[in-house]
């Protein structure tokens, strides 16, 4: 499974100087990046670990819910 499947929130933190990616179908599977590929990068090895640990612990993994494109500057 990869993070193509769910909606993906990439957004530019003034405080930390970088980019913050989220999936808010998978609560906690967020990252950081110093660019915007990096954060996404991030993310896909976010939403592995997210994954393995739902699997390993036994828990449910949502189905993706949320759809969204655009892009604000």
């Amino acid at each position: 499974m990869n993070a193509s499947r769910y909606s993906i929130v990439i957004s530019y933190s003034e405080q930390d100087q970088g980019f913050l990616a989220d999936i808010p179908d998978l609560q906690y599977c967020t990252a950081f990046g110093h660019t915007h590929r990096e954060a996404l990068d991030e993310l896909e090895r976010a939403l592995a670990a997210w994954l393995q640990a739902a699997r390993r612990e036994k828990k449910p993994i949502p189905e993706p819910r949320l759809c969204f494109a655009g892009a604000e500057m």
